[in-house]
């Protein structure tokens, strides 16, 4: 079923607004007020809704809102994952900027205005993708247990906040850094709040069917394929907050194989073909995660370590196998 409001903007949509959604109705009410209060109005929101049939809840609250909204609203029912729900959201979208907006964010009001203001300053039109800056997400590298070591034992070669390991396979958290000001160029930048240049999209770029189900790194993946065309930035100025919304969660055991799987997907498809210089970096960083995993499911005592933990066996156990392949689409 879709439901849409009326749409007297057809034809000059500036901003469209993108949000894959699933078991989560409440956070879809409060992000559709948040959206509200942009001093910069989206021309249109597409809400792609994962929930099963019977869940209609969601459902329920866009048809009892959307004739009162300000900005044409879409709303398409479809699973698969967030990759799969996004790719419908860009395929159903007309502005000339698409914003990637999870659920769960909550942006000041000055968001979208702040961003698209760089658009609008890039008269070579070489920006693809600007994101803004979660304000609740930094981790100080010096008290950061996890990230020390990564320091100590030279696992990566590279630790500069936003930019991608082309010889380990990681990419460094880019809340490494303290809150900025700034426009900063990255190598990659999540989906959550996220605004890209429709031209992106219609060069036929879009989130690789791979990643289906609970999403890891398949954001990752799209900001650097992206990056071979186009520049990224992150806007430190335009600012919002991520509630980390408990609903919707996998267990920790998926978390520990796609932290495998995914991650060498990605690897081998960005920097491959990888050498053994490469593979062996990529390795030994995984040997030390899976130490550190089964490290802290004995000190703790938590079961969900235990999980992670068989999930990351399961995922090596797969790559050594060979039983991910990575496949260029969309290209």
């Amino acid at each position: 079923m879709t439901i849409t409001s009326s749409d007297p903007l057809a034809g000059r949509i500036r901003l469209s607004v993108v949000t894959p959604t699933f078991r989560r109705p409440n956070e879809v009410l409060e992000l559709i007020h948040n959206i509200e209060k942009q001093s910069l109005l989206p021309d249109e929101l597409i809400l792609v809704d994962g929930n099963p049939p019977g869940e209609d809840d969601t459902e329920r609250i866009v048809s009892q809102i959307v004739s009162s909204l300000p900005f044409n609203l879409n709303y398409i029912r479809r699973g698969g994952g967030t990759a799969i729900q996004r790719n419908i959201g860009i395929d159903a979208a007309r502005g000339r900027f698409i914003a990637l907006i999870d659920d769960d964010i909550r942006m000041e009001p000055d968001f979208f205005e702040q961003i698209l203001v760089v658009f609008e300053s890039d008269r070579d039109k070489a920006i693809g993708g600007v994101t803004g800056c979660i304000s609740n997400q930094q981790v100080d590298p010096a008290t950061s247990i996890r990230w020390r070591w990564y320091a100590r034992l030279k696992l990566l070669r590279t630790f500069d906040p936003g930019h991608y390991d082309f010889e380990t396979g990681v990419p460094v958290n880019r809340y490494l850094q303290p809150p900025h000001e700034t426009l900063r160029q990255l190598d990659f930048m999540g989906a959550g709040c996220a605004v890209w240049r429709s031209e992106v999209f219609q060069s036929g770029l879009r989130f690789d069917t791979f990643f289906l189900g609970y999403g890891m790194l398949e954001d990752a993946h799209l900001a650097l394929r992206a990056g071979r065309n186009w520049k990224l930035f992150e806007l430190g100025k335009a600012r919002c907050i991520h509630l980390h919304s408990p609903s919707g969660r996998v267990d920790r055991k998926q978390i520990g194989y796609k932290s495998v799987v995914n991650y060498y997907y990605v690897f081998q498809d960005i920097a491959g073909p990888l050498t053994l210089k490469q593979q062996f970096r990529f390795w030994r960083y995984q040997s030390f995660e899976l130490l550190r995993i089964l490290s802290s499911a004995f000190r703790r005592r938590r079961i969900s370590d235990l999980m992670e933990f068989s999930g990351r066996m399961a995922g090596i156990i797969a790559v050594v196998r060979g039983r991910i392949t990575s496949v260029n689409q969309n290209d």
